[in-house]
Formats: C-alpha cells, sequence, structure tokens
C-alpha cells in the first residue's frame, strides 16, 4: 500500500493498494495502519466503519460535521463513485478547493478526508458500495449539508441527479452555511 498526498486538499491522502488478482478475482489489503502512520495520522483514531450502497445516479452529500469535524476514510468497495472533497478549514492552504475523485471497487483506493471538509458522491454503477471509517461517534446535531449544486463550487457531477435524501436537496448555499453554521461556531 502507498499514500499519495492530494496537492488540492492540505492534508488529504490516497492510499493505493496492490491488489493481487489471479483467476479466482483478487485479494489486496484496504487498511495498513503502518501505512496511515507513515503520513502522521493516528491509525487507532478510527472508531466508526459505515457502508451505504447507492443505485447509479444517486448523490449523497455535500456532507461535513460543525464542532470539532469529522476525519474519514471512503473507498468504493463495490461499483464505481465520482467522490468530491471541499476544503472549509479557514485556516487551511487550500480552503475553498475542491478535489474530485472516482473511486472503483476494482482498486479499492481509499481517500483521506481532513476534518473540516465537506464530503460528497455519486454512484457511476448501477451498485455502488461505498466504506467510511470515521474518528468519532456520529452525532446528528453537529450535521452540516451544502448544495450540492452550489454555483459557487462548480462541481461538474458526471450523471443526472436520480436520487438523494431530502436533507440534501434542501441544503443551503454554501454561503449560507459559512455565514451560519461555521462563523457561529467561530464565536
Amino acid at each position: 500500500m502507498k499514500a499519495i498526498e492530494v496537492p488540492a486538499i492540505d492534508g488529504a491522502f490516497l492510499f493505493r493498494p496492490t491488489p493481487y488478482a489471479d483467476e479466482r478475482g483478487f485479494f489486496c489489503r484496504t487498511f495498513d495502519a503502518e501505512v496511515v502512520r507513515s503520513v502522521g495520522l493516528d491509525p487507532d483514531a478510527f472508531i466508526q466503519d459505515s457502508v451505504s450502497r447507492s443505485v447509479r445516479g444517486v448523490l449523497r452529500g455535500l456532507h461535513l460535521r460543525s464542532g470539532n469535524g469529522e476525519a474519514k476514510l471512503v473507498r468504493c468497495s463495490y461499483g464505481k463513485i465520482f467522490d468530491v472533497v471541499v476544503d472549509l478549514r479557514t485556516d487551511s492552504p487550500t480552503y475553498r478547493n475542491v478535489a474530485s475523485f472516482e473511486l472503483t471497487g476494482d482498486t479499492q483506493v481509499t481517500l483521506y478526508i481532513p476534518a473540516g471538509c465537506a464530503h460528497g458522491f455519486q454512484a457511476l454503477t448501477e451498485t455502488a458500495d461505498t466504506s467510511y471509517r470515521i474518528d468519532r461517534p456520529h452525532d446528528p446535531a453537529e450535521d452540516v449539508t451544502i448544495a450540492f449544486d452550489d454555483p459557487e463550487l462548480a462541481i461538474p457531477w458526471p450523471l443526472p441527479v436520480t436520487s438523494m435524501s431530502q436533507r440534501d436537496r434542501e441544503a443551503p448555499s454554501l454561503a449560507e452555511v459559512l455565514k451560519r453554521v461555521l462563523k457561529h461556531e467561530e464565536g
């Protein structure tokens, strides 16, 4: 497994495994504490694993956590997703940068998203399973959602959206979130 820095998002990494393929399929390591530690992250900080299953065109996000934020490892374990990270850390050299990635079950690449970044994805295949490993317990009171189609972000979602949660459909703009939610935390 190899760690690769993501230049557009300070502190973000891609963890690229080396799958072993043969006539049965493939096998690969999807998490390696030593590799995670080698880039300055604490592998023991991740305390909760979750998985979502989406069908083609489903969009989830853009989500982040208020308070101390939430760091996460995200991997498409089956299928293919278009994954997006938005840096909303005001003290970051990549503040407001947007980075996108195609994550697939074939490669099993894991994306590390630092706390304070918004995250969302769209399923590109008929079935896409996305695995998450987060660094603190989920508290719904800290959930923040930003409009996926905010013109300021101009995210080039690859497919028409076929389905999304009501919360995501009704999400406020980035400007509104920055004004209401994130500024409130600073004051």
